[in-house]
C-alpha cells in the first residue's frame, strides 16, 4: 500500500494519520482481498444478472457472444470481447427496462450513454440524460433494476431530498437492500 502525502505534511503527521486510520486501511485491505477472492473463485464463468455463465473459448472468434446460457470467447485475453459485448447487451436491457420505468412512473427519458463510470453507477442530469455503467450487467436483475429506478426517480427530483428518497421508497421498495448489495460486492463486478 501507498500513502501519498502533500509536500508540506510532516512525516510525524503523517505517522499519526495512518495510525489513527488503521482500521478503516485494514477492513478495506481485507475487502480487495476477499473481492479478488470471489472474483478467482469463479474463474471460467462471467456472472451476468445473477447467473452464472461459462465463457467457452472458440479458437478464430473475433468477437464475444452469448448463445443460450454460455458466452462464447474469443481464445487468449477475450476481456476486451466480453467488455464490448456486456456493453452492448447493457444498451438493450437498460433501453427496454428504462423504457417499462419511466412510462408507468410517466416521465421520459432523452438520451443514454453506456461507460464505465469509476465513481458511481449511473446517473441522470437535467432533461433526462441517462448514463450507466455496463458492469451493472454483472449484477443480479434485482440490484440492475433499483438503479434504473433510482434514475428514473431523478428525472422528477434532481436531489436526494426526503422527497425523493420517499418517492423511490414507492416505486422500489427493496432500493436499500440492493444498494447494500451493490456496495458489498462492488469490487466483484469484474470481467
Amino acid at each position: 500500500m501507498t500513502v501519498v502525502l502533500p509536500q508540506r505534511l510532516a512525516q510525524s503527521e503523517a505517522d499519526r494519520a495512518v495510525e489513527q486510520f488503521e482500521p478503516w486501511i485494514r477492513r478495506q485491505l481485507d475487502e480487495q482481498r476477499l473481492a479478488a477472492e470471489a472474483v478467482a473463485a469463479r474463474a471460467g464463468y462471467i456472472p451476468w444478472q445473477g447467473r452464472l455463465l461459462p465463457l467457452i473459448e472458440q479458437p478464430g472468434l473475433k468477437v464475444a457472444k452469448r448463445v443460450g446460457d454460455s458466452v462464447l470467447v474469443p481464445d487468449g485475453e477475450y476481456r476486451p470481447a466480453v467488455e464490448r459485448l456486456m456493453r452492448r447487451e447493457a444498451r438493450s436491457e437498460i433501453t427496454t427496462r428504462l423504457d417499462a420505468a419511466t412510462a408507468e412512473a410517466g416521465v421520459e427519458w432523452t438520451a443514454l450513454r453506456i461507460g464505465d463510470m469509476k465513481t458511481r453507477w449511473a446517473s441522470c442530469s437535467p432533461g433526462g440524460r441517462m448514463s450507466f455503467s455496463w458492469r451493472l450487467m454483472l449484477a443480479p436483475e434485482d440490484v440492475l433494476q433499483s438503479v434504473i429506478w433510482h434514475e428514473v426517480c431523478h428525472i422528477e427530483v434532481a436531489d436526494h431530498s426526503p422527497r425523493f428518497w420517499a418517492l423511490l421508497d414507492q416505486r422500489w421498495p427493496s432500493h436499500r437492500a440492493n444498494r447494500a448489495w451493490l456496495t458489498r460486492h462492488a469490487a466483484e463486478l469484474v470481467i
